[in-house]
């Protein structure tokens, strides 16, 4: 019998058990992989009491230094990289090669802050009295509690994580249930980086250790990334006035214009619209494909998704692993069903696959021929499909592209610089990329409007998400 690990919570700087354990599965395999604390409302209280303990001196010590802890943390990320990449995939699935650049971009993120951690500057406002000078400063908000999600689970702790130790604030992090291994090996690395006990804390658990988190009178701010159900439901639970920064759910457009280079467009929405089998909150979820150019882009788009290999994303050759849960695996299938029942056509893809079972696989899907009013071009459908329909005037895919709750991404693609900032312009998210893909960079902010949530990560504006402002006034004589 094969003897599982035991992954334990890492609270005040030690590695503790809660009382229960509950068991994820490989998705690919539906294996369990861990035994893992399910931690209890007496953990939650004593990580943040952990924090509250560890801010006090957390926040006075020199940036400098701070910045230092960041920098050996990022190391110890880099060298341990593969070690982390497979956690990863063998708990939510994702290739090994995508898991291996997610644990490059988080060590880059521990880089960055710890600069950004020495470049918080105040200002000298003028008085209209003379004899007085007034400065504003930025203070840490305190004790940050993170709730993160499965499909990037170090990156989406990372950005928390970095951003809230280099403002000076602590933090109580629970990781998703589904991916609480990669979570647990990254707190190792900040153990091995010798951060003072108290200062990150990982609390683990299935259903209730996160809305214990949120409930908790002991935190300062609350961190979150996650659907937009969640994120509103989270946001009429918080007991008591606080700042919360929310990335919520996507159901990203594409709009390709008759300007566009074609053969580009069809590489950046297989690229976006299957990466990570869908799941992404970035993701391209529904295509806008001009008239002129629709044929052309959807026999592209289908030849490239079918020629994709789906399978375990511990196999190298691997273009697209299984989902992670199993009910994401029903949402998809729904809305195809609901696509094909209103008169789309499946081009490629468009079921399960059994020759994979009992793993979370569905086929890389492209739909054509989608109307506004089906499932998947107007909700988050997060899985390996995407929804193409034709359009004859601009101002009309504009209008469709900005027609739904979601305002967290966009995707263009035009050789016409008019288009281009025109586009730019009219689209109605925080993140618009014309001829690429790559809505969001560590040293610029990303967020959402609308139903995408609030706040920013990313770049200074991530860091400033932890600060708040102080004016002191001071007179000092005529």
């Amino acid at each position: 019998m094969t003897v599982l690990p035991d992954i334990k919570n890492f609270i005040n700087g030690r590695w503790q058990p809660a009382a229960g354990q509950f068991q994820p599965r490989n998705p690919a395999t539906q294996e369990p992989i861990a035994n893992v604390a399910d931690s209890s409302e007496a953990d939650i209280d004593a990580a943040v009491q952990a924090a509250r303990e560890a801010f006090g001196s957390w926040k006075r010590l020199n940036p400098t230094v701070r910045a230092g802890y960041l920098h050996r943390i990022g190391d110890a990320v880099a060298a341990r990289e593969q070690e982390l990449a497979r956690a990863i995939t063998l708990e939510m699935g994702k290739t090994i090669g995508e898991s291996t650049g997610e644990v490059q971009k988080l060590a880059t993120a521990f880089h960055y802050y710890a600069e950004e951690a020495t470049r918080v500057n105040g200002e000298i406002i003028p008085n209209d009295t003379d004899g007085f000078t007034s400065m504003v400063v930025h203070e840490p908000i305190g004790v940050v509690g993170a709730i993160t999600p499965w499909n990037y689970p170090l990156e989406l702790i990372g950005w928390k994580l970095c951003a809230s130790l280099a403002a000076g604030c602590t933090i109580v992090v629970k990781p998703s249930e589904y991916s609480p291994v990669s979570a647990a090996a990254l707190f190792e690395c900040i153990d091995s980086a010798d951060l003072p006990a108290g200062v990150a804390n990982l609390v683990l658990g299935s259903r209730g250790p996160g809305p214990m988190l949120v409930a908790h009178p002991g935190i300062d701010k609350l961190a979150f990334t996650g659907s937009t159900a969640t994120g509103t439901a989270i946001a009429k639970n918080i007991p008591t006035a606080k700042p919360l920064s929310m990335e919520l759910g996507g159901s990203c457009p594409m709009i390709v214009t008759d300007k566009a280079d074609v053969p580009m467009a069809v590489k950046g929405a297989a690229r976006r619209g299957f990466r990570n089998a869908g799941q992404i909150c970035i993701a391209i979820n529904r295509i806008y494909v001009h008239q002129d150019v629709y044929a052309d882009f959807v026999d592209g788009l289908t030849a490239a998704v079918a020629a994709m290999k789906t399978g375990n994303g511990m196999d190298p050759a691997t273009d697209v692993g299984p989902m992670t849960t199993p009910d994401g695996v029903d949402k998809v299938e729904a809305h195809v069903k609901d696509a094909v029942g209103n008169g789309a056509v499946v081009t490629t893809g468009g079921g399960r696959v059994a020759s994979l079972a009992p793993g979370n696989f569905y086929e890389p899907t492209v739909i054509s021929d989608c109307t506004p009013a089906m499932l998947i071009m107007h909700e988050e459908t997060f899985g390996p499909v995407v929804g193409i329909m034709p359009y004859a005037d601009l101002d009309e895919a504009i209008d469709l592209a900005n027609g739904t709750e979601a305002g967290l991404a966009a995707y263009v693609y035009t050789q016409d610089l008019a288009q281009s900032f025109d586009l730019g312009r009219r689209l109605d998210f925080g993140n618009v990329a014309v001829n690429n893909v790559d809505a969001g960079i560590m040293n610029a902010p990303y967020g959402g409007r609308k139903g995408s949530g609030y706040g920013y990560e990313h770049g200074k504006e991530g860091l400033h998400g932890y600060l708040q402002l102080k004016h002191v006034r001071i007179q000092h004589g005529a």
